[in-house]
């Protein structure tokens, strides 16, 4: 009887996962998000033009010098030179702009600029001698990356010895307030000799005329090549608002190679080439853009403002060193008639949503109202054609990292693998007991937490890679790592701020005074997170929970400036500070964002001054914001804390546009509930994880599109119509963030469309809920069967059999990574650095005069009259 039951076991087993089995995945479709509004409020600039990354690397910062535009479609350019003599490599770029302030940006490399002031209107030129384009940006299109081994050569005997940078400045309405603008972008070079140079070959129309109200117009490029192979490795298009689809092509004996097709409506970046490219002597090199005349009702040609268009098809290649060109240019088409075998995808406009083409290409437009009103017929039929493409954050259910047995978790980060890495407080907990009223440590006797304060997982499995942190720590705080992976932590019972190497035992740099809390250069009081500049290696240490600062370290550990005081009575002024909780660098902003977590806002400063930038600041955020983390691409993602009495915001995670500040999505664990998050970190991909200090727990939340393409035909072939949607328990993600009644309502609403297989959401649970009910009948019956026959010993029988079974099934399906007992008795510990020093007397840690919570978290729960702990 027991075979039979472990084999009715076993099959529920199979056929529940045979059901979860009908779970289609998500097409998931990535694009990079424009903003609609700039942090235009500010100068964005840099005051580091040249930082140096080691004995053979530098980065130069390039910026406009604190410019304020007159009129719109200026041209601006200033010239920076090269800071070394001897020849150097470009292997870098990541520029500082936004498309509210500017339209688009230049750098070119020369030996001579036009101009020798601190900048010029670029009508004068750009340079007297020969220039070549390094760089090209638009529309906040993310950083250019280079492939290993590629560089641009500047510098030398055959390299320019001076960068121009020339800034389009289309429509000044953001210069309003009379700001001055230092967009720019930061070079990283290098001595070392590259084996393949990079240059750039621009292919662009010059005569291309436009009529009005026509539907297609084509500007068509072509040329021969006639020099050593290059390899095409990245791709950019640019035109007005006119252009609707931009390709460029390789043409050998006939044949046309797709080199890189786009709509220059979106993110005008660098793309990379999908599949690679080369060119060789007496290659064809053609390009074709699709304009549209609709709204238009005079002819529209190629310039340079905005009632002009443009026609540029940007490639960028490499060549072996001792055949490189830097720069090439096409602007004619040499073979028109070959244009009536170009693949039909060349014609077929790439759709936009809408809210892109509300934000003009930074022209200056003076758009009369018969143009207003056919611009917004087209926008909304482009409306019509764009795909249906819905953005959601949504926890990992199947992961097992939920059931890891942590201490307290105070701190998340992710390593350059993307290895997540926790750091928790082990046996050790944060509570009424733990300072005195002088925010001296009162629980120095139990010695350091004598488990792995760090742990690393692999964040698909949760696997254990690797642990480390015994016996170092108090009360660990708030961890980050740096571009090489050094982790950087802080403990606030120590008062102190701690580098360390991945795999080192003792600290690499140690800042502040063990066990002494203080406001001087040297001391901290209770540091709360560290951010590293991955550009200069500057340190920045918010501090903390009884200072209200932010502090600045050279990347040796000296001390450099720090800003803010503490909160005045009334509304929170800029760059004042309520517990400074969690740090956030924005390198491609050059800003340091700051959680200031009971004034439940953010705030962002410039690097290197301390400026005030913005606030970002909502209603949703309640009283408290724990943590803040930032997403090259321009995601910012946060958690508050649990709401007061009588207040409706719920404790969850937001997902916002950084530029905007607007918030785009909320969301909450499906599994168990958010306690006190404490940190969150994302990973480019938006996968989220968020630490809770209460439940000491770690969730995973992933990304899911839903994607919708209508059929359309390419080349004379139809693609069949996808529709891949699902709409999962809506537990979350509102782009307004409701009430927690609300939300509490969505997560009982398990709504599940499964398209591709058409099974409903109620037939799979009744087939999960049958083999139970089955399942439990048939034992009811064998009990009720033993029980008649053999009585009370085979009642003993029957149960000691089914437990080994049940026993069996758990062992390997349940239960979480084991890391060690903590609740062990304490031992006292005495190490290099730390003498064991007797218990003293304590003091509740809460401020009973202050309305908030002015510590951190307790493990006790507060009264219900009381605000949440922290």
């Amino acid at each position: 009887m027991a075979g039979l039951v472990n084999n009715l076991l076993i099959l529920f087993l199979v056929f529940q996962n045979i059901c979860l089995g009908f779970r289609s995945p998500l097409s998931v479709f990535k694009r990079y998000k424009d903003t609609t509004r700039s942090l235009s409020s500010e100068c964005l600039g840099s005051d580091r033009p040249v930082i140096s990354l080691g004995l053979s690397d530098f980065a130069l910062d390039i910026r406009m010098p604190g410019v304020t535009p007159k009129q719109s479609d200026t041209y601006l350019c200033m010239s920076v030179p090269l800071p070394v003599d001897d020849e150097a490599y470009v292997v870098d770029f990541k520029p500082h702009a936004s498309m509210d302030t500017i339209h688009h940006m230049l750098l070119f490399g020369c030996n001579e600029p036009s101009s020798a002031e601190n900048y010029w209107d670029c009508d004068e030129g750009t340079c007297k001698d020969k220039s070549n384009i390094l760089y090209a940006w638009a529309r906040n299109a993310p950083p250019t990356r280079l492939p290993k081994g590629v560089g641009f050569r500047v510098g030398g005997e055959t390299g320019g010895r001076f960068f121009v940078l020339q800034v389009h400045y289309g429509d000044i309405s953001a210069f309003r307030d009379k700001h001055k603008d230092c967009s720019g972008v930061t070079l990283h070079l290098t001595h070392q000799k590259q084996p393949l140079i990079a240059g750039m070959y621009l292919m662009m129309s010059v005569n291309t005329v436009i009529p009005p109200g026509e539907k297609v117009v084509d500007a068509d490029i072509a040329c021969h090549y006639k020099r050593f192979p290059m390899h095409l490795f990245a791709y950019r298009v640019h035109t007005h608002r006119l252009g609707k689809v931009v390709s460029g092509y390789r043409v050998r004996n006939g044949q046309w190679t797709l080199i890189g097709r786009q709509s220059p409506q979106l993110p005008q970046a660098f793309y990379p080439v999908e599949h690679p490219v080369d060119v060789n002597y007496d290659d064809i090199l053609a390009a074709r853009c699709v304009f549209s005349g609709e709204g238009r009702t005079t002819e529209t040609r190629i310039g340079g403002t905005a009632n002009d268009e443009m026609c540029n098809f940007y490639i960028m290649y490499y060549m072996e060193a001792k055949h490189a060109v830097s720069y090439m240019t096409c602007t004619q088409n040499a073979n028109p008639e070959m244009f009536r075998n170009i693949p039909q995808e060349a014609n077929i406009p790439i759709p936009v949503k809408s809210d892109m083409l509300k934000v003009t290409h930074g022209h200056h437009e003076e758009t009369k109202g018969t143009d207003k009103s056919s611009l917004l017929q087209q926008a909304k039929k482009e409306e019509e054609e764009i795909l249906d493409q819905d953005f959601h954050i949504e926890e990992a259910v199947e992961w097992p990292g939920l059931d890891l047995k942590l201490g307290q978790v105070s701190g998340l980060a992710l390593d350059p693998e993307n290895n997540l890495v926790i750091f928790h407080r082990g046996d050790h907990v944060w509570d009424e007991n733990s300072f005195d009223s002088k925010f001296v440590y009162q629980q120095r006797g139990l010695g350091p937490i004598e488990q792995n304060t760090i742990l690393v997982l692999n964040p698909s499995n949760a696997k254990l890679l690797h642990s480390m942190g015994k016996s170092l720590f108090y009360l660990p705080h708030g961890l980050s790592i740096d571009k090489n992976g050094n982790y950087w932590v802080t403990d606030v019972a120590l008062h102190q701020v701690f580098k360390l190497g991945a795999h080192d035992k003792e600290p690499l740099l140690i800042l502040g005074v063990a066990l002494q809390p203080g406001s001087d250069r040297n001391h901290f009081c209770q540091p709360t997170d560290v951010a590293v500049d991955p550009i200069t290696g500057s340190i920045y240490i918010s501090d903390g929970y009884c200072n209200s600062r932010v502090i600045q370290f050279s990347p040796k550990g000296l001390y450099v400036m720090q800003w803010g005081e503490e909160t005045s009575l009334g509304r929170a002024r800029p760059g004042q500070f309520h517990i400074p909780h969690s740090l956030a660098l924005i390198p491609d902003f050059s800003q340091l964002c700051v959680a200031d977590r009971e004034n439940g806002r953010i705030q962002c400063f410039k690097l290197g001054t301390g400026e005030f930038i913005r606030e970002i600041k909502h209603k949703s955020f309640g009283r408290e914001l724990f943590a803040v983390s930032y997403v090259p691409g321009g995601f910012l993602f946060a958690v508050n804390g649990m709401p007061y009495p009588g207040e409706a915001e719920p404790v969850q995670g937001f997902v916002m546009n950084f530029s905007t500040g607007e918030i785009i999505d909320t969301f909450i664990p499906l599994r168990k509930n958010f306690e006190m998050p404490h940190d969150v970190v994302a990973s480019e991909d938006k996968t989220v994880f968020v630490g809770d200090v209460h439940a000491r727990a770690v969730w995973k939340f992933a990304s899911i599109e839903k994607v919708e393409h209508r059929s359309v035909k390419k080349a004379g072939i139809e693609v069949q119509e996808i529709k891949e949607s699902e709409t999962i328990v809506e537990a979350r993600l509102k782009n307004t963030p409701e009430s927690a009644d609300h939300l509490k309502k969505q997560e009982k609403q398990h709504l599940v469309q499964q398209a591709s297989t058409g099974v409903s959401f109620v037939l799979i649970t009744t087939l999960l809920i049958i083999p139970v009910v089955v399942l439990l009948a048939i034992l009811l019956f064998i009990w009720w069967k033993k029980t008649t026959v053999y009585g009370a010993d085979g009642e003993h029988k029957l149960d000691s059999s089914s437990g080994r079974i049940l026993g069996k099934l758990r062992g390997k399906g349940s239960g979480g990574l084991n890391l060690g007992n903590f609740f062990a008795s304490h031992k006292g510990y005495s190490r290099k650095g730390f003498d064991r020093l007797s218990t003293e007397g304590s003091d509740q840690e809460k401020d009973e005069d202050d309305g908030t919570d002015s510590e951190e978290e307790c493990s006790a729960p507060p009264p219900p009259s009381a605000p949440s702990s922290s």
